[in-house]
């Protein structure tokens, strides 16, 4: 006798939810940057000149329903040199309990935290030989724009917050979740804004941790930022601090400077150092024109002895 063996696997759907646009407002935005870039350091493989393109297209639809309900869309698309890959996609139900979004987007803690890098508008790539230090005081976006859902509170007074959940999908998985808020209040005619951020990503030993906090103020034409920033992982042990400066000035040219330092406990001389200034200009709407000088220092770390 024969005997059939059945493998059965049973997916159950809790709830699904479908936004249906047939009838909304819809927008579409684009932006493109065109980069002249010329390196110096005492890595020869990394020197040169080169250009580079950084563009996007934004598709962005809302809808209104009977019920007050606002239901929103927004699809990201990157468009450089043949590359129509998605950036993120989803959707969005906000109302008088806040606001709920839905896909493939960045974690809340790309929406609260405040990092001194927020001033400049071209962030330099340092091209640092290791990817075991930070190089910027920023949270680190431990889910990236993997589908994940995030909840963010109805605006009270000056207090915003949110939190997101990103599900690996498996017992094993690394499931991440973030949280973040922000209080901005007025003081003496300068505004000031406080950021808090943090994430946790589950690891089968050690898990992963990354927090920011960084207070700006803006005083008319002058902005400042400062910064702390924190990675914790297995062999990681990260702290970077920065500040910024900017200023608008009556000529149309905005000036801005930045300073941070990043090291690894772990690491014997493992230190990251960057320093830069950056000029701004409106040459006409839609149109600017950047400068940025950038430099860093980055020796090769030593390991610690776990013996040490």
């Amino acid at each position: 006798m024969r005997k059939l063996l059945l493998n059965s696997t049973a997916i159950a759907t809790v709830a699904a939810l479908t936004a249906s646009v047939a009838v909304a407002d819809v927008s579409i935005s684009a932006a493109t940057e065109f980069k002249y870039q010329s390196r110096s350091s005492q890595v020869t493989a990394s020197d040169g000149t080169t250009f580079a393109t950084d563009s996007e297209i934004k598709f962005s639809f809302t809808n209104k329903t009977d019920s007050g309900l606002t239901i929103g869309y927004v699809v990201e698309m990157l468009s450089d040199g043949g590359n129509t890959a998605i950036d993120e996609s989803s959707m969005s139900i906000s109302g008088g309990f806040g606001k709920v979004v839905l896909g493939e987007n960045d974690g809340v803690g790309d929406n609260f935290g405040i990092a001194e890098m927020d001033l400049i508008a071209e962030e330099s790539n340092s091209n640092a030989l290791s990817t075991s230090i930070n190089t910027n005081s920023d949270i680190v976006n431990l889910a990236s724009n993997k589908t994940q859902v995030a909840y963010f509170l109805p605006a009270m007074g000056g207090f915003t917050a949110g939190a997101s959940y990103y599900d690996s999908g498996t017992n094993t998985g690394a499931d991440t979740t973030e949280y973040g808020a922000q209080y901005t209040m007025d003081a003496g005619g300068n505004t000031i804004t406080i950021g808090a951020a943090t994430g946790t990503t589950e690891a089968a030993t050690t898990d992963i941790d990354s927090q920011n906090l960084g207070i700006k103020i803006v005083s008319g034409n002058l902005s400042m930022i400062a910064s702390n920033g924190t990675y914790e992982a297995a062999d990681e042990d990260r702290s970077t601090t920065g500040a910024s400066v900017s200023y608008k000035m009556a000529n149309g040219i905005t000036v801005a400077a930045y300073s941070l330092k990043s090291e690894d406990d772990l690491d014997l001389s493992e230190e990251y150092t960057a320093s830069g200034v950056e000029a701004q200009y409106t040459v006409a709407a839609g149109l600017t024109a950047v400068l940025t000088v950038h430099d860093y220092e980055y020796p090769l770390p030593t390991v610690r002895d776990p013996g040490f």
